[in-house]
């Protein structure tokens, strides 16, 4: 994982201020493969619950907002999808297949 341990340290202290009970905050893309170089942060957030299209749109916003605030301007990309449900969306299984974990409650 291409992450320095402050980066990972403010991107799960960003998660855990923003993630409804019983989510779940992984990492995906490029920046798990120690063999690449640069590219955009990558999280899949499973909340643990059901949210609405208004409650989707505030995590993100929030989770976005709070990264900026601790990591500075960077690119992020936050795929959001209920944990453990079918989901037609090709980025989701990738997501999931590639997905190295930063915080679960």
């Amino acid at each position: 994982m291409r992450l320095t341990a402050a980066e990972h340290s403010k991107m799960t202290t960003a998660a855990r201020d923003v993630r409804p009970p019983g989510a779940c905050v992984s990492l995906f893309g490029s920046r798990v493969r120690d063999d690449l170089r640069g590219g955009d942060i990558d999280l899949l957030v499973e909340p643990g619950v059901v949210l609405d299209a208004a409650q989707q749109v505030s995590l993100r916003t929030r989770l976005a907002a709070r990264l900026y605030r601790l990591l500075g301007e960077r690119r992020i990309d936050i795929v959001l999808a209920a944990p453990g449900a079918a989901d037609d969306r090709l980025i989701v299984a990738e997501a999931r297949r590639q997905a190295v974990e930063l915080v679960r409650t």
